[in-house]
């Protein structure tokens, strides 16, 4: 396969690691991501080029005769068409090119803003679901979650929130605030067996979170209200600072400032309050910025 490839690219193994990041940059959307991606796609061309001039000073004659017939990265043809030849040509194409793979990356945080599950009936409080499902039980029972005493007297009515409406057992929780040492991703993911199950199953924690975390954590909370009735949830509250917030769209800006406040754990069937805990204003990654991307 990798053979033929090498018949019609010069290159494919470059081609093929630009794809892999490319693929990775949409997993994992973040702004350092897409830079990096960037980054490697330039290191990848001027690595080609440093090979291909030492292979033409080794064997000139018959190499350049294979340039003639393959593109770097792309057919012949094709290569031919879509970039310049000269050097300025060049210059322009790679500015373009990163211009492109930002812009791209805007249009598809803005398409996946306008995609998420909502609840927007308060006047400084919006929540966010993780599940998609999770909407009518938001729609049914956020006012009500938001009027218990112990969440009530904790939102303050000149900040606004957003509040991640996700399962107890989130695993990437770590990233929206620091709920806990069980929720810091970088101390759980440190064997084979926990790497080997986020590669094969890397949505499963939107919904069950990591097997051996559930089932530690269910451990822990098995008297809790959360066991039997399957309806609790994590409301962790982020109030939304640096940003005038004149719609929904406005919490999820680049530049607002995000920062965690409390987190309340609700049996949402019952309206049961499991548990209400201050959180520090930091993610699970201690000062890292919660990402905005």
């Amino acid at each position: 396969m990798l053979g033929g490839l090498y018949s019609i690219i010069r290159h494919p193994q470059y081609l093929a690691l630009g794809l892999a990041g490319l693929g990775l940059s949409i997993l994992w959307p973040r702004f350092l991501t897409i830079v990096l991606w960037f980054v490697m796609a330039l290191v990848y061309y001027f690595l080609a080029k440093d090979e291909e001039r030492r292979m033409l000073n080794a064997h000139e004659l018959t190499y350049r005769r294979y340039m003639v017939k393959t593109g770097i990265f792309l057919p012949r043809g094709l290569e031919t068409l879509l970039t310049p030849s000269s050097t300025v040509g060049k210059i322009v194409f790679a500015f373009g090119f990163g211009a492109a793979v930002i812009s791209m990356a805007f249009l598809l945080r803005m398409y996946t803003i306008s995609q998420l599950t909502t609840w927007t009936k308060a006047q400084n409080v919006t929540a966010v679901a993780i599940l998609p499902e999770d909407a009518v039980m938001m729609d049914h029972r956020m006012s009500d979650v938001l009027a218990m005493k112990e969440i009530k007297e904790r939102i303050q009515g000149d900040k606004q929130y957003l509040v991640y409406f996700i399962p107890q057992y989130y695993i990437m929780q770590g990233m929206i605030a620091d709920t806990g040492g069980d929720w810091k991703l970088f101390n759980q993911h440190h064997s084979m067996a926990m790497i080997t199950d986020w590669i094969f199953n890397p949505f499963g924690h939107l919904r069950a979170g990591h097997h051996a975390m559930h089932d530690n954590m269910q451990m822990q909370h098995h008297n809790s209200a959360d066991v039997g009735s399957g309806m609790a949830r994590r409301l962790i509250f982020i109030s939304i600072e640096d940003v005038p917030v004149k719609k929904p769209s406005d919490l999820f800006s680049i530049n607002a400032l995000r920062v965690p406040q409390f987190m309340a754990d609700v049996d949402v069937h019952n309206l049961q309050l499991i548990e209400v805990k201050e959180l520090p204003h930091g993610s699970g990654w201690g000062s890292v910025p919660t990402p905005v991307f």
